[in-house]
């Protein structure tokens, strides 16, 4: 599954820019593989990408925002990174509360 996620990466930034919420869903998607993997020091990188890009281009308090911090944090929180995971996870509800309900 690896070399398709990593290959619709690779196609998205080619079509739509390395900054496109696309390229973000696709990086989301590689990062969620890679920590199902235990690979969360590989998949945190792709997982701040994300979260710069959908803060970028969706604002701040978008839903899509919410997402990719609280996998950042998950991704944080499995490697024994508490206090950086905790605001994390924090901020991804305040967004989903005030969007979502």
């Amino acid at each position: 599954a690896k070399p398709h996620y990593e290959c619709a990466l690779k196609l998205f930034e080619e079509m739509f820019g390395p900054d496109h919420p696309k390229v973000a869903k696709a990086l989301n998607h590689l990062a969620l593989l890679l920590h199902a993997q235990g690979e969360y020091v590989k998949a945190k990188p792709l997982h701040e990408r994300a979260v710069r890009i959908r803060q970028e281009k969706l604002g701040p308090n978008h839903p899509d925002v919410a997402e990719s911090l609280n996998n950042l944090a998950e991704s944080l929180l499995y490697q024994g990174k508490y206090d950086e995971a905790k605001p994390l996870f924090e901020r991804a509800l305040r967004i989903c509360e005030e969007k979502l309900g």
